[in-house]
């Protein structure tokens, strides 16, 4: 039997619940495929429409604009690596090795769920590292925020900050921490791929160098006795 993960939205997030008719699992399949292919900017819900074979108003009808869409792909993304999370720390008990691994899923490269069969995670994950800050670094940040657009996000850093407080619970910082390890892992590797000066991985672009210089930061971070005093 073909198991099905459905991870339940905000509905502010879209006019029509794209999950509940083909249309709209076709729109988020595809714009997946053309954001990753093109870029955002050059994302349009004309170029959609004719990939899917609908029409634009159709589109409108699930999303208000393109950028509404953009949030909704990061906020879905944020939730279903959350369950990862949780699910793949779920019987270690050790904190370090938890957040190794925790670490390591953040950091290197995703591979396609199965059980969501209209969500190509691996794209999904290259426009994160890509094109995820747009959906919050503009104007209309803090009147998203009180519809609690970026919930799923902050949800996740709150599941990585409670695992960096297992580790040390006297560390003041667990949820700047958290949030730095996940834009980190990002940036590090666009810069390893596209800025390589940036980096010290450009050479190799091996993301197993990001993951352990993410693990020297974080647990050199958790060791320092600067935490101590007041």
């Amino acid at each position: 039997m073909e198991i099905q993960l459905q991870i339940k939205m905000n509905e502010k997030l879209f006019l029509r619940d794209p999950e509940q008719s083909e249309l709209g699992k076709k729109i988020i399949l595809h714009s997946i495929q053309l954001i990753h292919l093109n870029g955002f900017e050059a994302f349009t819900f004309k170029k959609l429409a004719e990939a899917i074979g609908t029409t634009e108003a159709g589109i409108y009808r699930y999303f208000e604009n393109k950028h509404r869409l953009l949030i909704y792909l990061t906020a879905w993304y944020w939730s279903w690596l959350e369950y990862q999370v949780s699910f793949q720390t779920n019987n270690i008990n050790d904190p370090v090795v938890k957040l190794k691994r925790v670490i390591n899923l953040l950091a290197t490269t995703v591979e396609d769920d199965i059980r969501t069969s209209y969500v190509d995670e691996s794209l999904l994950h290259q426009i994160i590292i890509t094109e995820g800050t747009k959906a919050y670094l503009n104007k209309r940040v803090s009147e998203d925020n009180k519809d609690h657009l970026f919930k799923p996000y902050k949800d996740l850093c709150a599941v990585i900050g409670n695992m960096i407080l297992e580790c040390n619970p006297r560390y003041k910082y667990p949820k700047s921490l958290a949030s730095t390890i996940i834009e980190v892992a990002h940036f590090q590797n666009f810069f390893m791929n596209h800025l390589p000066s940036l980096t010290d991985f450009g050479k190799n672009k091996d993301e197993a160098e990001i993951v352990r210089f993410l693990e020297d930061l974080v647990f050199s971070s958790l060791q320092s006795t600067s935490f101590d005093k007041e």
